[in-house]
């Protein structure tokens, strides 16, 4: 029997609001709260309370046969505490009804893995930790910022006791062989790693409401009839996205909570698949082969790299410069001052260097969607500007 592992995930940054030159050393509010509030509470009343009450509904319907898994980055977590508690409640009215296995990233959706090991690990463990406090369970599968897989995050996900590891089933990574494996990884042969079938993921996330495409409209029927297509030895078909898929990125015009309700009760009906959970896989299943991952492999634009944070000299300049504070700043919240730590945490968060991203076309297009400035210009100014703050407050001890 196959295994659909039906994986979402969950994320909102601190947006900064717009800090000039003449706010430096005057000014220690870096973040936009009206913005970020007015984003979360819209999100939520679109995405998170809907699509909570729906698999509440499907596990209902379905019983032992449906299980997705979530990841929810504590930046996304601290927001809904502080303005949309409901739809903090209904997540862990999920993880309390055992629908949702809750995947650990780093706790401030960050690159640290390519720039400091130590403070990846210490995100790690500190999500891991407000992952088990809010929802009961100690998370055993992982995925990286952004889904970036490479040998090193995958020693380091074995090295935390990790028994499945997520990443992007991308062609250049995968070859000839299937994304339906399961995998051992290079040089941690207990950790599993579980790809994604970005075709059939991406038939949800991005071409659903296409008018264009050639499939349009697809129905729940037809999307099972995809899955068919996959063959019969497949041992997982990972459909990973976004959770603001549904309501968000598609919105409830298009069909798009009807086709989540009904998705996986045709999925289910030919008696092939069921919807397991990563950890469950991992369990479950024996690895294929080893899966040697030497450079970063992520689930972002075309090239599937990590070109869309550190594609320009911008993007460069900033993920180094935040990086050159990191000992100061931990230094300084050693010393009394832990909501220095804090800022830094959330200025090391990928979607400030995301907005700095020049590409054209329509990868273009979905970073400049995403993007709250003008131009990744403004983007990279405004963030060197608070950045200047807060190494000068670092510096003083302020």
């Amino acid at each position: 029997m196959t295994s659909i592992v039906l994986y979402f995930h969950v994320h909102q940054p601190f947006r900064l609001r717009r800090y000039s030159f003449f706010d430096i050393a005057r000014e220690e509010d870096y973040f936009d709260d009206d913005a970020n509030a007015a984003i979360v509470q819209r999100v939520a009343e679109r995405c998170y309370l809907p699509m909570n009450a729906l698999l509440l509904r499907l596990a209902q319907r379905h019983g032992e046969r449906f299980r997705c898994s979530m990841s929810i980055t504590s930046t996304a977590l601290e927001q809904m505490e502080r303005w949309a508690p409901a739809a903090l409640a209904g997540l862990v009215a999920l993880a309390r009804a055992g629908v949702v296995e809750f995947v650990a990233e780093t706790s401030h959706h960050s690159l640290a893995f390519l720039a400091n090991g130590d403070e990846f690990r210490a995100q790690v463990r500190a999500h891991t930790d407000r992952l088990e406090r809010t929802f009961g369970a100690r998370p055993r599968a992982f995925r990286n910022t952004e889904l970036v897989i490479d040998d090193r995050v995958a020693r380091v996900a074995g090295e935390l006791g990790f028994c499945a590891l997520l990443g992007e089933g991308a062609d250049h990574l995968v070859g000839w062989r299937s994304p339906a494996s399961v995998y051992a990884a290079a040089g941690t042969p207990d950790l599993k790693v579980l790809l994604r079938n970005y075709e059939l993921s991406d038939d949800i996330a991005f071409r659903f409401s296409n008018r264009g495409w050639h499939e349009w409209p697809l129905s729940a029927e037809k999307f099972a009839r995809f899955l068919e297509r996959v063959p019969e030895d497949a041992q997982q078909i990972g459909l990973f996205m976004d959770y603001e898929t549904a309501g968000e990125h598609q919105w409830e015009e298009t069909g798009i909570f009807d086709f989540m309700e009904r998705m996986p009760g045709a999925a289910l009906q030919s008696g092939r698949f069921t919807f397991r959970t990563p950890s469950e896989v991992a369990a479950r299943e024996t690895a294929a082969e080893t899966l040697e991952i030497p450079h970063p492999v992520s689930w972002a634009d075309a090239e599937r790299d990590l070109s869309a944070w550190l594609g320009n000299p911008m993007q460069s300049a900033a993920h180094a410069a935040l990086y050159a504070l990191y000992n100061d700043t931990r230094r300084a919240a050693a010393a009394g001052r832990p909501e220095l730590l804090e800022r830094w945490r959330r200025l090391s968060t990928s979607d400030h260097v995301y907005y700095m991203c020049t590409k054209g076309a329509s990868d273009g297009e979905v970073h400049a969607h995403f993007s709250p400035y003008d131009s990744p210009h403004e983007a990279y100014v405004t963030f060197m500007n608070v950045l200047d703050d807060l190494a000068r407050r670092v510096g003083a001890g302020a």
